[in-house]
């Protein structure tokens, strides 16, 4: 557990004035019980109580605390939170992965030019390792991998097997991921590869100590596997005595080496920069933006490019999934006297319709339903669940069955949702007839509304006779929705 304690200035920079460290490992009862043991709630509460000390000792206006993959798993979270609360004063608030890497990066991106370059952020925990693609400062995406430190060494039970075996544990437990790793990297070249995490951080003093090097702020790979052996020959107890390491790093930190050097080999990485950041840092950074309102990435642009990436991810038809969103946007804006929704929506619908084919990955048959399911189970960095609920929704209506409330995922929206859903998936099935055979031929078009007649024009390649046959099929939807009569003209 860490806590970071920071000053901003009148020029608004920000500088960390404490750092402190709490060896408290809740994933050590998680991972393999589930929950959290009393013994170990009770030293949390300790070390939050010394948090809240030192919070109140520098005079700190205003703190925020956030839990990760450990507490997300724990059975009995909410009873941790509630006495973590009532001990210190300190609300603590469960975050999911793709925030988890939206705090690391903000932290990584002050000490690291990722400017016009594909970075790859390696974030190596308790519980999980996060591995994110940024391209230009944008999130691509992020992957969560059940390979934290301290999860290896619960779940494959060091003490029984001896660390000889453990090792080779670990090394087929890290394997067996190998796929989905090599799938979430591709082909792609990455132009600068990042490392966070304690672990890894001990790897880059390790790299000055043990191998002679200058700085502890880069690795080689090359290094990575010199230190990887040396660890590997020694013991717990030649560790703690001869590498000076603490107890609570000297057992993790040989699985983390593992995973690490796996993960850079699968990216053909030679170098990983250190930056000595992490969490903490970027929950400062975003707290400092937040009471200055200087956010410094643009909700849409973030969205977007992680909405893209994931459609390649899946192999979209990305000139269909571009000019279907195009078309919906445009049609959100010419029709908000219809619909009365905020801006909000108009994000949540371009998204959707980038999106709406990818169901096409699993099957095509059905695959709307695909679509449905792939985008509940994977996020879009930016949005949140709520509204991903939105989007997966209305990319599931673009076609056959229309919105009903026998259909579990939409049952389960509140109301206000439900009916958002309806207006979006009615913009977007007019939008999508209008590329009907995913050939971009309508360059333009135009909307006139005369009560109750909604006319549409089209403008392109050839006479359209399919693209408009394909909007008087598709609009049924809309007229409903929205009660008007539609109408095609040249």
């Amino acid at each position: 557990m860490r806590l970071a304690i920071g000053t901003v200035d009148g020029e608004r920079k920000l500088s960390v004035v404490e750092n402190l460290r709490e060896p408290v490992r809740l994933g050590q009862d998680v991972f393999t019980t589930g929950a959290i043991a009393e013994q170990t709630i009770e030293n949390a509460v300790e070390a939050f109580r010394r948090f809240r000390e030192a919070v109140d000792a520098r005079g700190a206006k205003w703190t925020k605390a956030v839990a990760t993959s450990a507490t997300r798993e724990a059975t009995n979270r909410d009873l941790f939170i509630d006495r973590i609360a009532q001990a210190s004063g300190i609300d603590l608030t469960v975050i999911g992965a793709e925030e988890e890497a939206r705090l690391i990066h903000l932290a990584v991106e002050e000490k690291v030019n990722l400017r016009n370059k594909l970075a790859m952020l390696i974030d190596i925990g308790g519980g999980s390792t996060e591995i994110t693609l940024v391209a230009d400062g944008n999130i691509l995406s992020t992957e969560s991998f059940r390979m934290g430190a301290v999860r290896l060494l619960q779940v494959l039970e060091e003490k029984k097997h001896g660390e000889k075996h453990f090792n080779q544990l670990v090394r087929e437990y890290v394997d067996a991921t190998q796929r989905r790793l090599k799938k979430e990297i591709g082909g792609q070249k990455i132009d600068v590869c990042v490392g966070t995490g304690g672990n890894i951080e001990t790897l880059g003093d390790l790299r000055r100590e043990v191998l002679g090097k200058e700085k502890d702020t880069l690795l080689e790979e090359g290094e990575l596997d010199q230190l990887v052996r040396k660890l590997l020959g020694m013991s717990f107890e030649d560790r703690v005595s001869q590498l000076r390491l603490r107890p609570d790093r000297a057992d993790v930190i040989v699985p983390a080496s593992i995973v690490l050097h796996k993960i850079l080999k699968l990216a053909g990485v030679e170098e990983l920069i250190i930056p000595k950041v992490g969490l903490k840092d970027g929950l400062l950074i975003d707290m400092a933006q937040e009471l200055y309102g200087e956010k410094r990435h643009p909700l849409r642009d973030q969205v977007m490019a992680s909405a893209l990436q994931l459609g390649k991810k899946y192999m979209f038809d990305e000139q269909h999934g571009t000019t279907v969103a195009r078309f919906a946007v445009r049609l959100f804006d010419e029709t908000r006297t219809l619909h009365n929704l905020t801006l909000e929506y108009r994000l949540l619908l371009e998204v959707a319709a980038v999106l709406h084919d990818i169901g096409g990955f699993i099957n095509m048959a059905e695959h709307h339903k695909h679509t449905l399911y792939l985008l509940t189970a994977t996020p879009v960095i930016g949005l949140s669940k709520e509204q991903m609920a939105i989007v997966a929704n209305t990319a599931r209506y673009h076609r056959k069955s229309q919105p009903k409330i026998q259909h579990d995922a939409f049952r389960v929206l509140p109301s206000k949702d439900r009916v958002v859903v309806s207006k979006l998936a009615a913009l977007l099935r007019v939008a999508d007839a209008m590329d009907n055979q995913h050939a971009a031929k309508v360059s333009e078009f135009s909307v006139e509304f005369r009560k109750p007649k909604f006319i549409i024009s089209l403008k392109g390649e050839g006479d359209l006779l399919l693209e408009k046959w394909a909007l008087l099929k598709k609009s049924q939807l809309f007229e409903e929705t929205f009660s008007v009569k539609v109408s095609v003209e040249d």
